[in-house]
């Protein structure tokens, strides 16, 4: 049996606004297809983990507490963590686990977070507590073949800047910064983004896209899904882009 073996991060500390629930959308739609599905979870004081034995690393968000003492372990595995992405490793990355990955994240009383510095983006929270990027947010993403709606839910004070490479156009909402068009960021195997909501929950095609992907890279097939039944998911998809970008569907 084909299978893919998914590297939860931090479940116990990174773990906001639902984002739990891409591990169980991932794991769901896996298995719907005669799959297995892994899931293996690292945490503080855990046996290191091999990176580079993993199909898909995911990292959800967290609060700037979090984020440092997160930091000081993370770093211990960045010679790992970048030999993984340079392997074709697929990695996952919600909110502060995106910032984590940057060059540092400044918070709001000048404290530098160190980064793994895997890439040159870096973030700047807000001084002024009181704003936020926050609210529903929609998202044009082209990936290796396709462009998609990305639905999701975005929370947070940091400001990213020097992205090379956005995961997409904001169509809705904020993205990287106040009023940007721009929103995470995005390699073939790397997805780094504010969304939450759970983000694959509300975005099947992006779950199939990194699905694919990984038995592609694991098995050297063309591998096709056998569809499944989302006609739930796409008429709320359908309800929520109607909202969001009335007169535009």
């Amino acid at each position: 049996m084909k299978e893919i073996k998914i590297l939860y991060l931090y479940p116990d500390m990174l773990e906001l606004y639902g984002d739990y629930g891409n591990i169980q959308v991932l794991k769901y739609r896996i298995e719907s297809r005669g799959f297995s599905a892994i899931i293996d979870r690292y945490s503080i004081g855990d046996d290191a983990p091999d990176f580079c034995s993993y199909d898909i690393v995911f990292a959800g968000g967290g609060a700037d507490n979090e984020q440092s003492i997160l930091a000081e372990d993370l770093i211990k595995y960045k010679d790992n963590i970048k030999e993984a992405i340079q392997n074709g490793v697929f990695f996952l990355l919600i909110c502060g686990a995106y910032q984590l990955f940057g060059k540092y994240y400044k918070d709001v009383d000048g404290n530098i977070i160190p980064g793994l510095e895997i890439f040159d983006y870096y973030t700047e929270a807000n001084p002024d507590r009181k704003k936020r990027c926050i609210g529903n947010i929609v998202v044009e993403a082209e990936l290796e073949n396709f462009k998609t709606k990305v639905i999701g839910f975005e929370n947070h004070g940091g400001q990213t800047f020097d992205i090379s490479n956005p995961f997409g156009k904001v169509l809705f909402g904020n993205g990287n910064k106040f009023g940007d068009l721009e929103e995470g960021f995005f390699e073939k195997n790397v997805i780094a983004t504010y969304l939450h909501g759970p983000l694959l929950s509300k975005n099947p095609e992006l779950a199939d896209y990194i699905i694919e992907y990984c038995l592609d890279r694991k098995y050297d097939e063309a591998v096709v899904l056998e569809p499944l039944n989302d006609d739930f998911e796409n008429l709320c998809r359908e309800q929520l882009l109607e909202r969001f970008l009335p007169n535009t569907n």
